[in-house]
């Protein structure tokens, strides 16, 4: 339930700021990579692409505690858990001078920081259900993606005048002013008919559950295809930018504008969600994104990058597509899920942050000097995602009505 004195506009806004602490602690830290590598001992560019996927597999994991902990002790208290570890893991990434110790503070930082992106999810699933959840959901992750817009800019500014340490103490910072508004403004959401009494077998019965679910299943596995092909270039894109196109001052405005176009994308599929619904939205949007690869292999696959204003037209083709897909595929995991909505979260991000990351990591690879890796990637992880989605799009009703 929501404060009886909180506006839907602040429910949304507050939702938002919760997972954008998430995105502020990625994006912020990318134009700082290079130096970050140098000072802990990196030994280049695909090395330092781990600190952004590193933290990516702790996101994965934690959720996977924290979500069928929420089903018993509410939704609050895990977000309180989850952002103390959060502080303990900046601290090791501050202090430390080793490699391995900042992937560790990475990972940590991921870990906690699940408990406030799984909980806002598992929140907008008590407050909402159907295509309404699913616009509520694209507006907050519109407003969630806004952030990318500013946090390379941010890093930037942070690391020209006082260092990089000092985005890692600035996201704790604005990290505790969300804690603070949170624990203010937020009543708790879970209902006391499905609050369960803790037990370890809760987590047996709750991934049970999950599994029995099979649009559950196959929507989180075409989420994991989508959000490993995404993870590849938010872990390349200092990379592409700075090393393959010689645009490291420009990197931070570029990256900002292909998050504008997702910020829109996102916005819109709020507003179509209602009148075409969100499975309609899914199809279009996964032809789209397949269609696009496709034809970036075909013209530029065996002849070198092209120009920097031509993968940008593309870069937001893409990223549009995306937007649809990240605004619809939770949704249409989670709305099955009412009755398990703590654990089926977190089970939901769990595996499709733990398919996610090796794809990143492995395609990532391949991403030194040229960008058809990319597109090749995004084409194969869309094609497989087509083949699940049309598994069950025929069935799909009546599977959830004999739920």
């Amino acid at each position: 339930m929501q404060n009886e004195n909180q506006s839907q506009l602040e429910f949304i806004v507050l939702m938002a700021a919760l997972m954008s602490i998430v995105a502020l602690s990625i994006d912020a830290v990318l134009p700082a990579l290079p130096t970050i590598g140098t000072h802990i001992g990196s030994l280049g560019d695909t090395e330092n692409q781990k600190l952004i996927t590193t933290i990516f597999l702790g996101l994965g994991i934690g959720q996977l505690a924290f979500g069928p902990l929420s089903d018993s002790f509410g939704r609050k208290p895990m977000v309180y858990v989850g952002f103390f570890v959060f502080i303990i893991a900046s601290y090791i990434c501050i202090t430390t001078k080793s490699f391995e110790m900042m992937l560790l503070g990475r990972a940590l930082q991921g870990i906690g920081l699940s408990s406030p992106r799984t909980m806002s999810i598992a929140i907008v699933r008590d407050s909402y259900s159907g295509d309404h959840m699913a616009k509520i959901l694209s507006v907050v992750v519109m407003t969630f993606i806004l952030v990318p817009v500013v946090a390379p800019m941010l890093g930037q500014f942070l690391m020209q005048h006082f260092g990089w340490k000092s985005i890692f103490t600035f996201n704790l910072g604005f990290g505790l002013l969300i804690m603070f508004w949170f624990w203010k403004r937020q009543k708790e959401t879970l209902k006391p008919e499905y609050k369960k009494t803790f037990r370890p077998a809760i987590f047996k019965s709750g991934t049970i559950e999950f599994f029995r679910i099979k649009p559950a299943v196959i929507y989180t596995l075409f989420s994991g295809l989508i959000t490993g092909s995404f993870m590849v270039y938010l872990s390349t894109a200092q990379q592409i930018f700075q090393v393959q196109y010689d645009l490291g001052e420009y990197f931070p405005y570029i990256f900002a504008s292909l998050a504008v176009t997702i910020g829109l994308a996102t916005y819109l599929n709020s507003a179509l969600v209602m009148r075409f619904g969100m499975r309609n939205l899914v199809n279009v949007a996964l032809l789209s994104f397949i269609g696009i690869s496709l034809t970036y292999v075909i013209l530029f696959g065996f002849s070198g990058n092209p120009s920097i204003e031509v993968l940008i037209g593309f870069f937001m083709l893409q990223f549009a597509s995306v937007a649809f897909l990240f605004g619809n595929l939770r949704a249409l995991a989670m709305e099955p899920m009412g009755h398990i909505a703590g654990i089926g979260s977190a089970l939901n991000g769990f595996i499709s942050t733990v398919m996610a990351v090796p794809i990143a990591n492995f395609i990532g690879g391949f991403v030194k000097e040229s960008v058809t890796p990319l597109f090749v990637g995004f084409l194969v992880c869309g094609i497989i995602s087509l083949i699940l989605f049309y598994s069950i799009s025929a069935r799909v009703k009546t599977i959830l009505k004999n739920i």
